[in-house]
Order: structure tokens, then sequence, then C-alpha cells
């Protein structure tokens, strides 16, 4: 046996304990927003090698994105009961088997289930990954890692279209999904290296009220995603609309009765929280829609090639990489919170209204302050926003919190991707009298007749949206200001 002078110190086990965590997290919060953001990339060869429509195939990236969201809430309250490093775990075999089906599928149908199952493992990788960072920190080192955490997740989104697109264009659609299998299989791999935690007293899990909150937020998620290009009259997004109010509705009663609920409504009481929770909601409305339509116009009618529109779009994550560690470190060193991201937010206002400068012969050093200005506003106030709502919450509930912070994101990226293209939408209809047209020329098909005419009316029609943008996060900044004052605890305390 080794003398104990040579045994590590338990404060050196902890802090190997604590990197390790900290690591294996930060590595979901990597891979996952890449696969995320860059399976769009491959749906024209998914549907060319499956031999499917493009809307079909376009659910690829959906079902995805709402099994992801529709379940990130449940996957933090069950790591709370039941284990984080479990969840975690669970969450990423979920994806890496995903994943591989998705490589190996024969036709459209077993690949859409392929990615339902990968979207439910991202939701506990994503959900148990922040709950196992807040119960593994606390004070400054919780806010250092959660500024690290808005690094790495603003770097894994810049990242996943263009190694998407290599991917794709080296490999294939199918390898591209195995390369994703394999950092799957990593993750669970470092899960043996994560010390287990969850909350005090196991509770018997709420699985009545998990289902209907699952399905109400798939139900409204799904609602307001197809709302814009099915017609809000569509069967479809009617009955969506129906179970989504339906759920909510029924889960809010269940959820008042049951001794422990997936979902504390006490907790949407806590002024602050609910601050930091705008907060969120407005940071992902603030940059979601530059982030997903402006590629398009860049590319016609501003004439960029499709490489050129994409390395424009990296402007943003510059400051997205490298000034959460710059906010945590204010904050550690005495700076407000709530200053700080209210300030964030009124940055991102400014970006957005500053990039009205937008013109069909824009160039890049016109929209070089624009785009940092977004991430710079975004960089400030992601992890920031993180660690400052799980210090308003006690240990045993901050897979909750993980979970109802990542909901508030998905459902306000799904909401801007829905709202600020039927803006655009709407109001260039309204001027050409054609809605065929309008989304034509949106999505970046402006006809060579009448080209000018069309560019000049889809540049007045994006200035008009910028502007209703600024509102927005002027307004959620203000708000978020309000519902944190004198309720951010300096440097976590």
């Amino acid at each position: 046996m080794a003398p104990a002078a040579s045994r590590p110190a338990p404060g050196a086990r902890r802090a190997t304990s604590a990197r390790a965590t900290l690591l294996v997290v930060l590595a979901g919060f990597l891979a996952l927003p890449m696969s995320m953001s860059g399976a769009s990339v491959a749906i024209p060869r998914i549907a060319a090698g499956l031999g499917t429509g493009g809307a079909a195939a376009q659910w690829v990236v959906t079902a995805y994105f709402l099994t992801a969201s529709a379940l990130m809430l449940i996957s933090g309250s069950l790591a709370d009961a039941v284990g984080r490093r479990r969840v975690y775990r669970a969450g990423a075999v979920a994806y890496a088997t995903g994943s591989l089906a998705a490589a190996l599928a024969p036709g459209i149908g077993v690949l859409l289930a392929a990615r339902v199952l990968t979207g439910a493992g991202a939701a506990g990788v994503m959900a148990a990954g922040g709950a196992l960072v807040a119960a593994t920190f606390s004070g400054r080192a919780r806010t250092r890692a959660f500024a690290a955490v808005g690094t790495t997740a603003g770097l894994g989104l810049a990242l996943g279209p263009p190694v998407s697109g290599w991917l794709v264009d080296a490999l294939g659609w199918r390898l591209g999904f195995a390369v994703f299998a394999l950092a799957g299989l990593g993750l669970v791999a470092g899960t043996w290296a994560l010390p287990e935690s969850r909350a005090a007293t196991r509770p018997r899990v709420d699985w009545a009220g998990a289902a209907l909150i699952a399905s109400g937020l798939a139900g409204t998620l799904l609602a307001v995603s197809q709302g814009p290009g099915r017609g809000w009259t569509d069967p479809l997004v009617l009955g969506a609309a129906a179970v989504g109010v339906l759920g909510i509705g029924l889960a809010v009663a269940v959820e008042r009765r049951v001794p422990h609920p997936v979902l504390e409504l006490r907790l949407l009481r806590r002024r602050r929280f609910m601050g930091w929770l705008l907060a969120a909601g407005t940071m992902a409305l603030g940059f979601g829609g530059v982030l997903s339509f402006l590629p398009s116009y860049l590319q016609s009618p501003a004439g960029y090639s499709a490489t050129a529109a994409g390395a424009v779009m990296l402007l943003p994550t510059i400051p997205m990489v490298g000034l959460p560690p710059l906010a945590a470190a204010a904050i550690n060193r005495g700076a407000s919170p709530g200053a700080l991201v209210t300030g964030a937010l009124l940055l991102l206002a400014a970006g957005n209204a500053w990039l009205t400068v937008l013109a069909p012969d824009v160039g890049l050093a016109t929209l070089a302050g624009p785009l940092l200005a977004v991430g710079a506003g975004v960089g400030l106030a992601s992890g920031t926003i993180d660690a400052q709502a799980m210090d308003q919450i006690d240990e045993d509930h901050v897979g909750m919190a993980a979970g109802m912070l990542n909901t508030v994101r998905a459902a306000a990226n799904a909401l801007v991707l829905a709202l600020f293209g039927a803006a655009l939408v709407g109001l260039l209809s309204a001027r050409l009298g054609s809605s065929e047209l309008a989304g034509r020329v949106v999505t970046g098909n402006v006809p060579a007749a009448g080209a000018d005419t069309l560019a000049a009316h889809l540049t007045d029609v994006w200035h008009l949206t910028l502007w209703a943008a600024t509102g927005v996060c002027v307004a959620g900044a203000v708000a978020t200001g309000v519902l944190v004052r004198d309720g951010a605890r300096r440097n976590g305390r």
C-alpha cells in the first residue's frame, strides 16, 4: 500500500474530478451543436441518396430539433431524480445509437426515426450536462465554468456547417452521421470519469406530467415551425397547436397537485430566475433570425458565393468564443451580472439596428461592424445567464433549471425562425402581390427579370424586420434589468 503522503489530498481529488466533469460536459456542448447546425448541409444529398423529396428530407433537421426541445425539461428533472451522470450517459448512448442508425438507414422512415432517437439523446446530454456543471462548481468557479460552456457551444454552432459540409463532400452524408456516432461513443466513455450527483431525496418520477409536458411542447413547437410554410389554417398546424395547448394546460393542472413535479411551478414565481430565463430567450431571438436568413440574402441579391457567405457568418463567432471568459472575469471582480447582461442585450439590439446598412452591394467591411456587435452581445450574455440562473436555484433542482433554460432557448429559436421568415415573406408579398414569388426571393432565388427592383424591395423588408428585432431586444433588455436588479449575487455568493 502506498504511504499516506503519496496519496492525493481530498481537495486535489475534488479538483481533478471537477476538471474531468467540465471536460466531458464541454465535449458534449461542442459535438451536439455541431450536429444540430450542420445537419441542414446534408439535406440535398440525403434527398438524392434516398430518392425522397426535399420537404421530407427537411424533417431530418426538424425531427431532431423538435424531439430535443420537447425533452430538455424532462431530461433535466429526471437527472435530478435518478442521477445526472446516469442521464448524461443514457443520453450519450441514445445519441450515438441514433447517429449510427442514421448512417445505416435504408430509407427516409428509418432515418427520421433515428433522428428522433438522436434528438432524445441530445436532450439528455445538454440538460444533464448543465446540471453536472452547476452541481460540481460554485461561486467564482461556477461563473468561469459556465463561461467555458458558452464559449464551447458557440464554437460548436459556428463549426457545424463548415465541418459538416466538408464531411459530406469528402465522405458522403452517411459517414458524416457515423462521425458523430463516434463522438457520441466518446461521450459515453467520458462518463466513467464523472462523479454521480442527484437530489438529496429521490422522488418518484412524475411520468404523467412528463408525458403532458413533452406532448405540449412538441405540439407547440411543431405548430410554430410549420405555420409559416404550410399556412396557419393547415390541418397539421391546427392539430399540433391544439395538442400543444391541451398538453400544456393539462400539465399545469397536474403539476400543481403532485408532490414531486417535473416542472416546479413555484420556480416561475421567482422574479430573478424568470429574469434570467427572459434574457436567454431574448438572446436567442436577437441572433436567430440573422444567423438563419442572412446567408440567403448574401448569396442573392448580394452575389456572394455559398462559401463566401458562410465565411461572413463566421464573424459573429469571434466575440462569441472570446468574450464569455472576459465576462466571467469581470463578474468575479465585482461587476454586476444584471448590468452586464442588460448591456449585452442592448448591444445585441444595436447590432440588429446597425445591420440596416444591408444593401445588394454590401461589402465585408460594412458587414463586419454589425455582425461583430451581434456576436459580442451573445458572447457577453451566454455563459453569464446560465451561471446566474443556477445561482437562484437550490442544488436539488439544478437539472430542472438547466432543462428550463434550454427549453426557453429552443422555443425562442423556433419562434424567431417562424416569425422572422414570416415577416420577410409577408411584407414582401404585400409589395409584390405574390407569396410564391416572395418566398423564392427571401430564400435567395431572385429572378433575373426585374432583379434590381426585387432586390430593393427585399432590402426594404429586411430593414423593417431588423428594426422589429431591435425593438424586441430593447424590450427584453429593459425587462431583464428590472427583473434581476439587486438580485445577481456577486461572485456567486
